[in-house]
């Protein structure tokens, strides 16, 4: 069957089983490789990608609950890696292996759009799930909020003026 959906904002018919999982739809159909493998059965995380702006499980996600759904993966999050959570997770130096990341990173800026100042708790709880074999998970809790400092301060920053002075 065919589904229609926005994936990293470009328009894709996809014509797959409608029990597929949303995973390979990504992966094998669209070619997007950033999203993992892990389990495939939702309890590690690594496969995480937003669904209509929510972090889900993509290994669980059957293809018919994308249709006509807004999709984002880890190469849709920022173009040039500028988005908050990118820039933290380099600047604390989060991976270690690397392979649980995306999964780990979706989660987060998920995290970020509905609680912009999170505390350990909500990240606690956030990012239950998302399991990373090499325990980086203090640095992962260091960068989120390092993430939340980064685009407090994106947001304060003056817009330049008409002139181009900078001075409103």
């Amino acid at each position: 069957m065919a589904y229609k959906m926005t994936i990293n904002g470009k328009s894709a018919t996809v014509d797959v089983p409608a029990d597929m999982p949303l995973l390979w739809v990504i992966r094998d159909v669209l070619n997007l490789k950033g999203t993992k493998y892990g389990c495939g059965v939702g309890q590690c995380g690594c496969c995480t990608v937003h669904l209509g702006g929510q972090a889900i499980r993509s290994c669980l996600t059957p293809a018919a609950a994308a249709d006509g759904a807004s999709i984002t993966t880890i190469e849709g999050l920022s173009s040039d890696g500028t988005h908050p959570i990118q820039l933290a997770w380099q600047e604390i130096d989060v991976p270690q292996c690397g392979y649980c990341q995306a999964g780990q990173i979706m989660s987060a800026s998920a995290l970020l759009e509905k609680t912009p100042n999170p505390t350990d708790k909500d990240i606690d709880s956030a990012m239950n799930g998302n399991l990373c074999r090499c325990a980086t998970y203090i640095r992962i809790r260091q960068a989120i909020h390092r993430a939340a400092a980064i685009a407090t301060s994106a947001s304060k920053r003056p817009t330049a003026a008409p002139n181009g002075t900078g001075n409103d």
